[in-house]
């Protein structure tokens, strides 16, 4: 488990035995280096541009080339999940950054319109196969039974696509978020 700070624990009020339930307000998990960014130009698909041209940097050196990806905006509709992802992004800054970061979650709250554009990211089942998935299927059991539920049973390569915003917690959006729509969350 991580050190989730208690105004984050949101999965009691969220959790059922079918899942998540989910709203209008989505999180996003980052790092306090890139919140003042993301207030003044929003959410941006691929939007950590300094670790990128850090891996760009590094691909270069050993001589390698480096093709960019543009993904989405990846959301969650518990703020507990958006720590954990927000604790990745400054481990996964800290290897090629210097820097003191701390995790920071962002309630993104969209219109009736903009939300029908979340979609479950089924692309996570790649994600899940790995190190890290097995680490996040390990925190994702632990807030289940911390809440009194079984851990989700899921099989990526037949499950339905709700489930992986239902039983997960994992929804993206494919497009810029405007910062209007984004506030960062503290106790």
């Amino acid at each position: 488990m991580t050190d989730t700070p208690a105004f984050l624990k949101d999965a009691k009020d969220l959790l059922t035995k079918q899942g998540f339930t989910t709203g209008n307000t989505w999180y996003h998990g980052t790092s306090s280096a890139l919140v003042d960014s993301i207030k003044e130009q929003g959410l941006k698909r691929s939007g950590d541009q300094a670790l990128k041209d850090a891996a760009k940097k590094t691909m270069a050196t050993i001589g390698n080339a480096y093709t960019e990806s543009v993904e989405p905006v990846f959301l969650t509709q518990s703020k507990e999940l958006a720590f954990y992802w927000a604790q990745q992004t400054v481990r996964d800054r800290s290897v090629r950054i210097e820097g003191d970061e701390q995790p920071v979650v962002l309630a993104v709250n969209l219109s009736e319109e903009l939300n029908a554009q979340v979609k479950p990211d089924v692309g996570a089942a790649s994600l899940l196969l790995v190190k890290e998935g097995e680490n996040f299927m390990a925190y994702l059991a632990g807030i289940y039974q911390e809440n009194g539920f079984d851990a989700p049973e899921i099989d990526l390569m037949k499950a339905d696509r709700m489930e992986y915003l239902t039983k997960l917690g994992m929804a993206y959006f494919n497009a810029d978020i405007d910062a209007a729509h984004v506030t960062t969350l503290s106790d």
